[in-house]
Parts: C-alpha cells; structure tokens; sequence
C-alpha cells in the first residue's frame, strides 16, 4: 500500500510544476520596414515569473532573401526600451541604454556592437520597443511635420 501511495504522489509532480513553466514568457514585437517581408522583430525571453533580467533577440529579416537571428546580451527587463535609427543602406542602429548594437536587412549576416556613435550619425529615429503593461510592443517615432509652404505674395 505505502509503494501505490509514493507512485501517486509522482503522478502529480508534473502537475505541481505546471504553475512555473507556465510562467515562462516569449513575446515579439516587430518593425515593419518595408511590409512584413522586411523587417526587424524583438523577442524577449524569461525563464521564470521572478526573472529581473530577460534573453532578448533581434530578427533581421528581408523575405525571401534573407532572415537571421541576434543574441543580445541580458537585459534587465525594468530597463528593456530599445530604439532603432536608420543611418541608411539598409543599416539598424538598436539603442538600449547606453549599450548600441548594429544589424542589416541587406543579408541579416551583420551584427556587431558599437562602442561609440558612429560619425556619420545615427540616422532618423524610427521608433522604440517598450513595454507596455505586460506587453512588447513597437511604437514607431512621430512623423516629423512637413515644412510649412511660403505664404503667397
């Protein structure tokens, strides 16, 4: 009787550990560059509900041409915004904090870390991955404003 006791009990365990593995969070946010086919997407990864910190990726992507995924190191997840900028040529510029990291679309082979802003600049700021709630989302940067035509005379 006690052996059926014991073997019962590990029936459950998997049962038990349901809570922590549903826990686990994978969520993606995604910037459309030139329609779905091109685009960069953010996925950010916690093991546990606990985490302070997340496993994030970039995927750089240019259907049916090309798609690749970047490891970016840990990221504390209350400091998760990552904006991107547009220096041309199908360059990303992903800022997050005072850490800067730049991926292509043209064969999403390239990535590399910054250690300082690039001369030639970062380009227009595109828009930001954040969180908002529990969610990672894409806000694209506000349009700027065309210049005001000249008064007639």
């Amino acid at each position: 009787m006690k052996g059926r006791v014991i073997v019962s009990i590990y029936r459950f365990i998997p049962l038990l550990l349901l809570p922590l593995l549903a826990a686990c969070t994978d969520q993606r946010a995604t910037f459309e560059i030139k329609g779905g086919a091109h685009s960069l997407s953010l996925i950010r990864i916690t093991n546990t509900p606990w985490a302070k910190r997340a496993e994030y990726f970039v995927v750089a992507a240019r259907m049916p041409d090309c798609s690749r995924r970047h490891s970016i190191p840990g990221v504390d997840l209350l400091n998760a915004r990552v904006e991107v900028f547009a220096p041309g040529d199908d360059a990303w510029i992903l800022r997050q904090g005072s850490r800067m990291y730049v991926v292509e679309t043209r064969t999403c082979e390239g990535f590399a870390r910054l250690n300082a802003t690039p001369e030639s600049g970062m380009g227009p700021l595109m828009g930001t991955f954040m969180t908002r709630g529990d969610d990672l989302v894409f806000v694209p940067a506000p349009k700027a404003a065309a210049p005001a035509a000249p008064a007639p005379r």
